[in-house]
C-alpha cells in the first residue's frame, strides 16, 4: 500500500479568526489532494506568565520531522521571538519543504503573504481624505510580529505623506489581545491630551476592545473618534457600530500554502513568495454605511448558533470540572473523562501521559522541555468505543497513526505551568479550532491531572512518614510507637482465637561500656546486631521492636509454652555464633526474659510486658556480670 503523505502544521491560537481561516483552507486543499495534517498547537500568550507559556510551548518539542514530507510554520502566529528562532531552526535543519506565512524574516521559506501594507494605507488615506481626521492615534501589535511591523509602517508612511506628525506617545504596543486594546484606551483617557480623530488598531480585538473603553466614558464610535480595525472577523462585522477594517483572504491562503507545499514534496518549482491582496472594508465606525454588515437575518441565524454552542460548551465545561475535582486516580480521571469525549464531536481522541508524569515534587525533579521517550495511552476514544493502547514509542508521535488520505489530528499540550504531563490528541473533529472552550477543557484536564499528581506524592509522603513514625532508623525494626500499634491489634487477634501469646523482653548487656571503651559508632554496630539476631530466630508472624535505648521486645502468638524456651535457645545460640565469627574485642550479650501464657479478660498488653520484663531482670540477676572483653 502506498504511504500516505503527511503535512505538520505548527501554530499557536488555534481559536482565533485568523488561524481559522487559515487552517479551514489548508483542510480543504488536504482534503482534496488526499493527505493527512498533523496540527501542533499551542495557546502561548494567551495567560499571563512565562512559566504557563513554557508549558504551551513544550507541544513543539513532540515534533518528529522524519515522519513528514513537508511543513507549513504559522510562525507569524507565534509571540515568543526566541520560540519562534527555535521553530524556524528545526524546521530549517528538517531539509523538508517549508511554507510560511505572512514573513519574510526567514527567506530560506517559501512565503504565502497577504498585503497588510496596501490595504492598511488605503483605509488610513480614507480616515484623512474622506472624513478630514488630522490628530491619529495607532494600536500596533508586537514588534516581532512582522505583520504587526508592515502595519504600522504603512501607517507612519502616509501619515507621513500628509504631513500628520504623529509623536511616540500616539503609539501603543500589544500583542494582538481584547486586553490590549483596553489598555491603550485607558491610556489615553488617563494621559489628559486631546482624543485623537482617529485611532487605527493593527487588528479586530483590540480595536473592539478599545471602543468599549471609550464607551464606558460617553465617547462613541464615530461621533467622537473615529476607530478602525484589521481582519474583518466576525465580531467586527456584526458590532455596533460595524468596524472599519480590513479583510484578507485567509481561507485562500491556506489553500495556496497547502497546495504549494505539495508541489514542492512532488518536486515542481514554485515562487518564493506569492502575495495574495487584501481590501478596505468602510462601515459605520468611520462614519461610512456597509451593505455587507447589514444581513439581519443572516447574523441573527450565525448569532443564535454561536450562543448556542458557547452555552453546550459551557455546560460541558462545568460539568466535566465538577466530576474531575472528585478524581484521586489516573484511573478515575480518565474514566470521568470518557464521558464527556463524546461532546467534542472528534473521530478519535486520545491522552498521552508521560512515563513518570505523576513523579517528582517540584520543578528541579520534573519533565519541562520535550517528552519521555516512551508514552502511554491510558485513554483513546475511538469512534464511541474506550481502547487502551499502552506503550508507544514517542517518536511516533500519534499512538494511532492516520490510516486514510484526508485525515488531521490536532496535537495539544497537556501541562500544569511548566511540569509537562502529556498532550492531548483530537482526530477529524472541529471542537480544537471552532470551540472558544477548547483552551478551557484541555486546562481542567491538565489541573484534574496535576490534582492526581499531587494526591500520589502525598499520600506516597504520608506512608513514608508513618514509616518513620512507627520504625527504628539505627536498627531497622519497629520503636516503641510502632510495637504498639501492631502489638494492640496482635493482642486482640490472638485472645478472640485463645491463642498463647509470647513475649520476650531483652536488654543488651554492658552496652555503656562498649560506647565508652570502643566509642560509640561500636555500641551502634551491637545493637543493629542484636536488632538482627531478634529479627532473624522470631517466629513468622510475630513482631520485634526496639522498645528505648538498649531495651528490645519480641512478641507473636505461640502453639505451646515450649515456643518461648525455644525461641530464647535460638537467639542465645545465634549470639554465640555472631561473637565467634566476628573481629571484635568484646561480646554481645543480652539478658533475655519470656513469658508464655493464655490472655485473660483482665490482661492488657502493658502487664503482659512487666511480666516478661520481671522475667528478664531476673535473668539479668542470675548473670550480673555477662559483658565480656576479648
Amino acid at each position: 500500500m502506498e504511504k500516505l503523505r503527511e503535512i505538520a502544521l505548527i501554530v499557536a491560537g488555534i481559536d482565533e479568526e485568523y488561524q481559522n481561516g487559515i487552517i479551514d483552507g489548508i483542510i480543504a486543499c488536504a482534503r482534496e489532494r488526499g493527505v493527512s495534517l498533523s496540527c501542533f498547537a499551542a495557546f502561548g500568550g494567551v495567560i499571563t506568565g512565562k512559566g504557563y507559556d513554557i508549558g504551551e510551548y513544550n507541544i513543539y518539542n513532540l515534533i518528529n520531522y522524519e515522519r513528514f514530507d513537508g511543513v507549513l510554520l504559522m510562525i507569524n502566529t507565534i509571540c515568543d521571538a526566541d520560540q519562534k528562532q527555535r521553530l524556524a531552526d528545526s524546521a530549517k535543519a528538517s531539509r523538508l519543504p517549508v511554507v510560511v506565512f505572512d514573513c519574510g524574516e526567514y527567506p530560506e521559506f517559501y512565503n504565502i503573504t497577504i498585503d497588510n501594507i496596501s490595504a492598511m494605507k488605503e483605509l488610513v488615506r480614507h480616515v484623512i481624505t474622506v472624513h478630514g481626521a488630522k490628530r491619529l492615534g495607532f494600536i500596533a501589535g508586537p514588534e516581532s510580529n512582522p505583520e504587526a511591523r508592515d502595519r504600522l509602517t504603512a501607517f507612519k508612511q502616509v501619515c507621513e505623506e500628509y504631513g500628520i506628525e504623529v509623536p511616540p506617545e500616539a503609539i501603543h504596543y500589544g500583542e494582538f489581545r481584547s486586553i490590549d486594546g483596553r489598555r491603550a484606551a485607558e491610556a489615553i483617557l488617563k494621559s489628559g491630551g486631546p482624543l485623537p480623530d482617529a485611532l487605527i488598531c493593527s487588528n479586530d480585538a483590540m480595536a473592539l476592545s478599545a471602543m468599549s473603553e471609550f464607551s464606558k466614558h460617553g465617547i462613541h464610535c464615530p461621533d467622537s473618534m473615529i476607530v478602525t480595525g484589521f481582519d474583518n472577523t466576525y465580531n467586527a462585522r456584526y458590532h455596533f457600530p460595524s468596524l472599519t477594517t480590513v479583510e484578507r483572504p485567509l481561507v485562500r491562503a491556506g489553500f495556496l500554502a497547502c497546495d504549494t507545499v505539495l508541489r514542492l514534496i512532488d518536486g515542481e518549482k514554485c515562487d518564493k513568495v506569492q502575495r495574495l491582496s487584501a481590501r478596505a472594508v468602510f462601515a459605520e465606525s468611520c462614519g461610512c454605511m456597509n451593505a455587507e454588515s447589514m444581513d439581519i437575518p443572516e447574523y441573527r441565524r450565525s448569532a443564535y448558533n454561536l450562543i448556542n454552542s458557547c452555552r453546550e460548551d459551557i455546560n460541558l465545561l462545568n460539568r466535566l470540572n465538577s466530576e474531575l475535582a472528585e478524581a484521586e486516580s489516573e484511573s478515575q480521571s480518565m474514566s470521568i473523562i470518557f464521558g464527556f469525549l463524546e461532546d467534542m464531536d472528534c473521530e478519535r481522541c486520545c491522552i498521552c501521559l508521560c512515563d513518570d508524569w505523576d513523579k517528582g515534587n517540584d520543578l528541579s525533579e520534573c519533565l519541562i522541555n520535550g517528552y519521555t521517550e516512551t508514552m502511554h495511552a491510558p485513554l483513546i476514544w475511538d469512534r464511541g468505543a474506550v481502547r487502551y493502547y499502552g506503550s508507544f514509542p514517542t517518536e511516533q508521535m500519534n499512538p494511532i497513526p492516520h490510516e486514510r488520505p484526508g485525515s488531521f489530528s490536532y496535537f495539544l499540550p497537556l501541562h500544569f505551568r511548566e511540569r509537562c504531563l502529556g498532550y492531548f490528541v483530537a482526530t477529524n473533529g472541529d471542537f480544537p479550532a471552532k470551540s472558544m472552550l477548547c483552551h478551557s477543557v484541555l486546562m481542567n484536564i491538565s489541573n484534574s491531572l496535576e490534582n492526581v499528581r499531587k494526591l500520589i506524592n502525598l499520600n506516597s509522603a504520608i506512608r513514608e512518614l508513618d514509616r518513620l513514625y512507627v520504625t527504628d532508623p539505627l536498627c531497622g525494626i519497629f520503636n516503641r510507637n510502632g510495637f504498639i500499634r501492631r502489638a494492640d491489634d496482635l493482642l486482640t487477634r490472638l485472645r478472640e482465637k485463645g491463642s498463647l501469646v509470647a513475649i520476650s523482653f531483652v536488654d543488651m548487656d554492658g552496652l555503656k561500656h562498649v560506647n565508652d571503651d570502643y566509642g560509640h559508632q561500636e555500641g551502634d554496630y551491637s545493637l543493629k546486631r542484636l536488632a538482627g539476631t531478634l529479627s532473624e530466630c522470631r517466629r513468622e508472624g510475630w513482631i520485634c521492636a526496639r522498645f528505648g535505648g538498649d531495651e528490645f521486645i519480641v512478641m507473636g502468638g505461640a502453639s505451646s509454652e515450649s515456643e518461648g524456651a525455644e525461641f530464647e535457645k535460638d537467639f542465645k545460640e545465634r549470639l554465640a555464633e555472631i561473637n565467634r565469627i566476628q573481629n571484635k574485642p568484646y561480646d554481645i550479650t543480652a539478658s533475655i526474659g519470656t513469658i508464655v501464657t493464655a490472655i485473660n479478660e483482665d490482661d492488657t498488653l502493658f502487664t503482659l510486658i512487666n511480666r516478661a520484663d520481671e522475667t528478664m531482670y531476673e535473668d539479668k540477676k542470675r548473670n550480673p556480670s555477662r559483658y565480656i572483653r576479648k
